[in-house]
């Protein structure tokens, strides 16, 4: 097994790999999805929320995968910058703009849950709060990069800004615990077990493989551009010199 800065170091190693991975996830998401979405429509009405249960399956999932995504940024800019790996910062910038497209599409489907739930597009709990934090925090990084020149800069800028947005995952994850607040506590990972019902923990689970599998290749296909176009700007340097 080749060690994370290792593989991260080696471009060819990673075009390699990526290569048919990104395909191959890409797949496995919409099987996935199709077969999520099969059983959270055929899934019965909630007694309480009725058909409005079933934002469940896409607003649940996009949750997930923004702080999942974050985790991901933030990791590739601790080794981008304690390594200096140019494959690790790629990754890093690859990855902003699909967490804050998650991150983005769970603040609109909670909203749209919210509505009938809480008589209220939106209130400032805490973990609606936390979560817009999250979604700037992504706005920030993917700004910072854009506002510098000198790549160099931009990428130890960029690490550090990830890096001190990492405290916000804990306060997003435990908002429900340690403030009093609208938003339900977790029903799917909890130390005695799920407390959701299989009919609906059964597709929400596949939507979560789903939206994980399409964000692996997303994120694939976006390092590898950003590889290209690295390598673009290089051969032009070498042109432009030479």
């Amino acid at each position: 097994m080749i060690p994370a800065p290792a593989f991260l170091s080696n471009p060819e190693r990673f075009m390699a790999f990526s290569r048919w991975a990104a395909p191959m996830f890409g797949a496995i998401a919409v099987v996935l999805a199709l077969a999520g979405l099969y059983l959270g429509f055929a899934a019965p009405e909630d007694y309480q929320q009725g058909d409005t249960v079933r934002i469940m399956f896409i607003h649940v999932p996009a949750a997930w995968l923004s702080m999942f995504v974050y985790v991901c940024l933030g990791v590739s800019s601790f080794l981008a910058l304690v390594f200096r790996h140019a494959l690790a910062d790629a990754a890093a910038q690859a990855a902003a703009p699909l967490g804050a497209a998650f991150t983005f599409l769970a603040l609109v489907t909670g909203a749209l849950w919210g509505r009938p739930m809480w008589g209220a597009w939106w209130v400032w709990d805490a973990r609606l709060t936390s979560v817009l934090v999250l979604f700037l925090f992504y706005l920030a990084y993917m700004a910072l990069r854009a506002s510098l020149d000198d790549e160099a800069k931009a990428a130890r800028a960029g690490a550090i800004l990830a890096l001190v947005g990492l405290v916000n995952l804990p306060i997003v994850h435990y908002s429900v615990e340690w403030w009093n607040t609208l938003h339900q506590g977790a029903s799917v990972f909890r130390a005695d077990g799920p407390s959701m019902s299989a009919v609906y923990l059964w597709p929400l689970l596949l939507m979560g493989l789903a939206y994980t599998s399409a964000f692996g290749s997303l994120w694939l296909v976006r390092i590898r551009g950003e590889v290209w176009r690295r390598r673009a700007e290089a051969a032009a340097i070498r042109a432009a010199r030479g």
